[in-house]
Parts: C-alpha cells; sequence; structure tokens
C-alpha cells in the first residue's frame, strides 16, 4: 500500500474541508505550485488533485489547474466537474495519469456504459479510470456531497465491476477533514464484498498509525491531505513509507 499525497483546491487556494462543507473550509498559506514541488523536492510522484470548484459544477478553476498540471513531471490523479466522456478523453490524452469520475456516473445512467465501451477492453482501463464513491452512513453522495443517491453502495460496486471498472476511491465522508481516525470499517465492508477491487481510502487519515491500519486490511493506497498540512504526518513520512511499500512489491 502506498500514500498518496492531496491537494484540494477552491477558488485557487489550497484548502480543505471538514466533511466536505464548503462553510467549513481551512485554507492554508501555500499554493498549489509550491505544494507541488515541495512533494516533487522530497522523491514523491504521484499527487491527488481535486477541483471543488469543479466538484459543484463551478469550472473557474479549471484552466488554472491544468496549466499547472501541465508544468509537473508527476503523476496526477484529478478528479472534481469531470462531467462527460470527452472530458475524460481530453484528460487522458492530456496526460492525466489517472481521471476520478463522480457525479456524472452517479446521475447519469448511461455515463459509466459509454466510458466503459471508450475505455475499458483496453491494458489501461483501471489504470486511467477511477470510480469515485464518497459515502455518508453507507448512503452515496454527489455534487460535491451536497445531494444524495437512492442507490445502495454495494449495488453500485457491482454495477462498476460488470462494466469493467475495478479502482474505487473511497471517502468516508463521516471521517474526513477530522484527523479522527480513517474509515476502516467502510472500507473492509467493501473488501469483503469484493476481495479483488483496487481500493483507494480517504477520509480522517491522522498519523502513520492510521496508515498502518489500513495496510492490514489491504486497501491499495491511501489519499492524506490535512494530516501533511497539520504536521501529523510529515513528507519526509510518506516518502519513506512509499519507498518501503515499492521495495515491498
Amino acid at each position: 500500500m502506498y500514500i498518496i499525497p492531496a491537494i484540494d483546491i477552491l477558488n485557487k487556494k489550497v484548502v480543505r474541508l471538514r466533511e466536505g462543507d464548503y462553510e467549513q473550509v481551512t485554507q492554508y498559506d501555500v499554493t498549489l505550485e509550491e505544494m507541488i514541488e515541495r512533494y516533487q523536492s522530497y522523491g514523491t510522484d504521484f499527487i491527488h488533485i481535486i477541483d471543488l470548484n469543479g466538484a459543484k459544477g463551478d469550472f473557474s478553476n479549471q484552466q488554472y489547474l491544468f496549466e499547472v498540471i501541465k508544468q509537473t513531471k508527476m503523476k496526477v490523479q484529478y478528479g472534481g466537474g469531470v462531467r462527460s466522456i470527452d472530458k475524460v478523453k481530453e484528460l487522458t490524452d492530456a496526460g492525466i495519469h489517472r481521471v476520478i469520475v463522480g457525479t456524472q456516473a452517479i446521475t447519469n445512467p448511461t455515463f459509466l456504459d459509454e466510458l466503459s465501451a471508450l475505455m475499458c477492453g483496453k491494458t489501461k482501463c483501471s489504470d486511467q479510470v477511477v470510480v469515485a464513491i464518497d459515502v455518508l452512513d453507507e448512503v452515496i453522495k454527489y455534487s460535491g456531497w451536497m445531494e444524495s443517491s437512492p442507490v445502495k453502495l454495494l449495488d453500485y460496486v457491482d454495477r462498476c465491476l460488470h462494466l469493467g471498472f475495478y479502482r474505487f476511491l473511497c471517502t468516508d465522508i463521516n471521517k474526513d477533514g477530522k484527523l479522527g481516525g480513517a474509515g476502516v470499517e467502510l472500507y473492509k465492508k467493501l473488501l469483503d464484498h469484493s476481495p479483488f477491487i483496487k481500493l483507494i481510502a480517504s477520509g480522517g487519515v491522522s498519523s502513520m498509525q492510521d496508515v498502518e491500519q489500513l495496510s492490514k486490511i489491504k486497501v491499495e493506497s491511501c489519499v492524506v491531505g490535512k494530516a501533511i498540512y497539520e504536521n501529523r504526518i510529515s513528507i519526509e513520512d510518506v516518502k519513506n513509507w512509499n519507498l518501503q511499500a515499492l521495495i515491498s512489491i
């Protein structure tokens, strides 16, 4: 298991939200460019960038983000405002390592079918597309976590698997931005249901002990944001853990 550092952007600023609430924002005195440079200087080659404006349908950040991303050699896992098949293709063609799809996959009944027809059956399908599942008390949320889906969590996972998608980014909203520990029970439930999925855990990771817990239940990777900004986990910790994970593969 490896750690993917997270950078959330709202109004072109590096921020973190608490439980996905846009009214509970912590803004950090650092730019996206500076954060990327910091991670890169410590040997990190993979980052997770979320456009929080895009997640709720405001695309004012996108041009700025794309310009910054084009300048880095790091692998980028990108999400927020990916609303069309054309946008997924545009991003992957532009060199984005992984594209996260969320709201459109939930609200548009044909979106995943069309995306599967375009991307799957090729060797890179699971590497390039990540299906986001944002969960609050086992209810799937979307549109920046402001809306609820009637689709049951495990049924949704099964549908995605049937279409060829098996890498999931699961955020436990109850845990997100609180530094209170990761949602191990939720992730374990998903892995018990489908042991072969590639699961990326997100939300609540506050220490290297949390990372170790997630490693024990065999999630593929975990996203860490606020814990790094609040100095609970150092960039050196991330580097050392990921180096050890590489050695163990």
